[in-house]
């Protein structure tokens, strides 16, 4: 016996197990009038209403349906409403402009799209056949009580397009198929130690690899879902507090939010000894995983892996070998990216870009046959990131191949530069970047933003300047590794997700040059 394997499993499991239990916590300040706590069954009728409701607008299965919001729980209900039926999810990530949603909605041939109305100033002039205000007006689409067209489940079906940050060209259109999907979130959810007690806090935008599948694998599992809208450090531990958190997902900049809440915060931090936080995006440095553990007493876990590959790809977690091992000890090996994860195999092409083989690998690039055949030559998805694997099958990232800067003919990752100056006490955020240089081709300039407060430098009383960055650097780099410049910044361009956008901060400097670095 072979039964496909759909996301509908997810949502039908928490109706029968759990169906009277709560299961979203919506956002209270939003624009849109929160949906009250929702219990799985409720869930569930919500999911077939709106179903019903596609159907009636006369909308094929298959159809792609958009939406452009903030965490909610309504987007949440969307997840399930569109690809547990038939149809295909279109996700799109809301700090996106007019354009860019413009082109997405065109591409992937969305007919509906659902707006956050806290978005509808910048995005009211996107053309689509229906446009939808989340709240009063997409609530309307809810038709109750009648069942949805049967679908005739197909996991190798299109479940949601969900579009590439598009860094160095248009965004890409990547197809995660319900067998993509549902094997993500049971290996995720198995190896994160996903269970019917946790309460999972949406600090991880939803739109983004459909929130790395923890919606999937925490409603299987009949887990809590408290969402948060806005990322704040404050917001999240007052969450955490009063509803129990016990996982949270996201990324680096996430946890530095947390600590700098954490600070000024009074008593006990909540959740010492029961939280749980995975982490991606970007290697974080290793002080501010030495800290997640001495500082909140929370537990660290590192994954790596990217939107066409569901994400997950490697995992980095505590093992009871490292026990003995100082907290210093311990982040330094959870700094690296982490071991394949279950059904993945990895391997480096002999340029070191990591090659990535699994069930969570995308089918292909919607209406891009060229780009999937690229991503996906010789039977192995090319990830783009240069990485090492080590004697232990570990993964370390050394850079994006893309930001690998290249000075004299020395290859110099961004990676290693930005961790040698978080080791700094000074500094809050760093992004190392190549810029022109006649003599070497390109050269190293560090963009910092201090700490708040900070006035410390390792050796005087001052706040530090250019030079005395620099010097930390060499005391640990060999000197063609280090920055021949220092920008102080008040902010570093980040996507929604929290990765830093280094192209945005490459582009001023490269403007009019015949080389581009991208």
């Amino acid at each position: 016996m072979q039964i496909p394997l759909t996301i509908a499993d997810h949502l039908r499991r928490a109706e029968l197990v759990y169906g009277d239990r709560v299961a979203f916590v919506d956002e209270p300040d939003q624009v849109a009038a929160p949906l009250p706590d929702l219990t799985y069954r409720r869930v569930g009728e919500l999911s077939r209403a709106m179903a019903a409701g596609l159907d009636q607008m006369g909308l094929d299965l298959g159809a792609r349906v958009a939406m452009v919001s903030h965490n909610a729980s309504r987007l949440l209900v969307f997840l399930f409403g569109t690809s547990a039926f038939g149809r295909v999810g279109v996700p799109i990530n809301f700090r996106l402009n007019a354009e860019e949603v413009q082109y997405i909605v065109d591409h992937s041939g969305a007919e509906v799209l659902i707006m956050d109305p806290e978005l509808e100033a910048d995005l009211g002039d996107v053309k689509v056949g229906t446009r939808l205000l989340a709240g009063e007006e997409s609530d309307s689409l809810f038709l109750e009580g009648v069942e949805p067209l049967p679908w005739a489940p197909d996991e190798n079906a299109t479940a949601t397009i969900n579009y590439t940050s598009g860094t160095t060209a248009r965004p890409k259109g990547v197809e995660m198929t319900h067998r993509n999907l549902w094997l993500n979130a049971a290996v995720f959810g198995w190896q994160t130690g996903v269970n019917d007690r946790d309460v999972y806090l949406h600090t991880l935008p939803m739109f983004h690899c459909n929130g790395w599948g923890m919606p999937y694998a925490m409603t299987g599992m009949g887990g809590k879902h408290i969402v948060l809208r806005k990322v704040d450090g404050h917001e999240i531990l007052r969450r955490i507090a009063e509803h129990g958190v016990t996982l949270l997902c996201g990324a680096p900049a996430v946890l530095s939010a947390v600590l700098d809440a954490a600070a000024d915060w009074g008593g006990e931090i909540p959740g010492r000894g029961t939280m749980r936080c995975v982490v991606a995006g970007a290697p974080p440095p290793t002080r501010t995983i030495e800290r997640v553990e001495t500082e909140l007493g929370w537990e660290f876990i590192q994954i790596y892996g990217l939107t066409e590959t569901a994400p997950l790809l490697t995992m980095n977690r505590n093992r009871s070998e490292w026990d003995d091992d100082t907290p210093a000890e311990r982040a330094a090996r959870l700094s690296r990216a982490g071991a394949p994860a279950l059904g993945v195999t990895l391997d480096t092409a002999p340029d070191g870009e990591l090659l990535a083989r699994s069930n969570h690998v995308l089918k292909s690039y919607w209406a891009q046959p060229e780009a999937t055949a690229d991503a996906l030559a010789n039977d192995w998805f090319h990830t783009g990131d240069g990485a090492t694997i080590a004697d232990d099958n570990f993964a370390t990232i050394t850079d994006r191949k893309k930001d690998v800067i290249i000075s004299g003919g020395e290859n110099v990752s961004s990676i290693e530069v930005e961790d040698t100056l978080f080791s700094h006490p000074a500094v809050a955020e760093v992004a190392v970047i190549g810029v022109p240089d006649e003599k070497w081709g390109e050269t190293i300039k560090a963009l910092v933003v201090l700490a708040p407060g900070s006035g410390t430098d390792v050796d005087t009383e001052s706040q530090p300047d250019e030079q005395a960055l620099i010097d930390h650097c060499r005391e640990k780099l060999a000197h063609f590794k280090c920055p021949t410049s220092v920008e102080f910044r008040d902010e570093l361009a980040r996507t929604a997700t929290g990765k830093l956008q280094k192209f945005k901060l490459r582009a001023p400097y490269w403007e009019g040059m015949a080389k581009q670095v991208n």
